[in-house]
């Protein structure tokens, strides 16, 4: 019995297995910065982003985002961006998924330190100019924008109770986030990094995505448009001022449907292919479930079986 048991353990379909060697090589850098933190709790003021000293101290724009202050925000960061790691990865390739995190890291800390300065120049106070600000979790809440494209039909259930499609999951982050600030006494260290986060990578899913086996990039399908992350109701409010910034962007209008994908001059853009997109979300919605089918696949074959399939394949 032992045996059969251990045979599986290294399947890659196994929940608690196969977590990719880049995922859990940045895990390590998390782990490391909270550790570091707590040796040398000064490091912060070099590492974490302090609005005040981001001028001297430019890199903190880039090292905030993997610094942890709490060990409850370690955790949470380092299992979701195992988990996340786990399905994104695969379906976008080592190199697009680390273009990923550093595009929405990056942005996501320029996006935070603007707001903090501005902040500061409305109400005066120094708390926005002095307050160290860090965390993974707006990367970790750019996944869910990730989950949203590839599977959005997918139903996760939260809390074991209630069931919600993977299309809304980052909205419903936004809802919660918001709402929360409104019973907390200081919501700067995490709202805006949230807020931002699941916008900027929208932003970068939305219009500059490589996918390597096209020349196209971005998604400019309709299911993953600005508008799709508010209720139906809305739409209608948000689909002209969503055309606006894409304009902006890529010279696209949404506002048509004959010449949606085409610039003024009729040429196609890149990343104009609903079809592709279309065919990424399929390719999603395969992936997690050969996924799921292999997780259970080890507690319903023998290990004769899983020898036999794997000569096979």
């Amino acid at each position: 019995m032992h045996g059969g048991s251990s045979s599986h353990l290294p399947a890659s379909g196994s929940t608690f297995f196969g977590f990719t060697r880049l995922c859990k090589g940045l895990a390590v850098i998390l782990l490391g910065g909270y550790v570091l933190l707590q040796i040398f709790p000064w490091a912060s003021s070099y590492l974490a982003l302090i609005p005040a000293k981001t001028i001297p101290f430019a890199w903190n724009l880039i090292t905030a985002g993997y610094i942890e202050q709490s060990l409850p925000g370690v955790a949470i960061s380092t299992i979701g961006l195992l988990f996340f790691g786990k399905l994104l990865e695969p379906l976008w390739g080592s190199k697009e998924f680390l273009k990923f995190i550093f595009f929405v890291n990056f942005s996501t800390s320029i996006s935070v330190f603007a707001t903090a300065i501005s902040l500061y120049y409305i109400t005066r106070r120094e708390s926005y100019l002095y307050t160290p600000l860090s965390g993974f979790h707006g990367v970790l809440s750019g996944f869910l924008v990730g989950i949203k494209q590839i599977i959005p039909d997918q139903d996760f259930r939260l809390f074991f109770l209630l069931k919600i499609r993977a299309k809304w999951l980052p909205s419903l982050v936004i809802l919660f986030s918001v709402a929360i600030s409104f019973f907390v006494t200081e919501a700067m260290p995490y709202l805006p990094t949230i807020l931002f986060g699941i916008y900027m990578s929208w932003i970068y899913l939305r219009y500059f995505q490589s996918k390597p086996e096209t020349s196209l990039k971005g998604d400019p399908s309709d299911e993953f448009s600005f508008s799709s992350f508010f209720p139906e109701f809305l739409r209608p409010i948000l689909d002209p001022i969503a055309s606006v910034f894409d304009r902006l962007l890529c010279g696209r209008s949404e506002t048509s449907g004959d010449s949606r994908g085409y610039t003024l001059g009729g040429s196609p853009l890149p990343g104009s292919d609903p079809i592709e997109a279309s065919r990424r979300r399929e390719r999603g919605a395969r992936a997690l479930e050969q996924r799921l089918a292999a997780e259970k696949l080890p507690t319903t074959t023998s290990p004769e079986g899983n020898e036999d399939a794997t000569e096979n394949v």
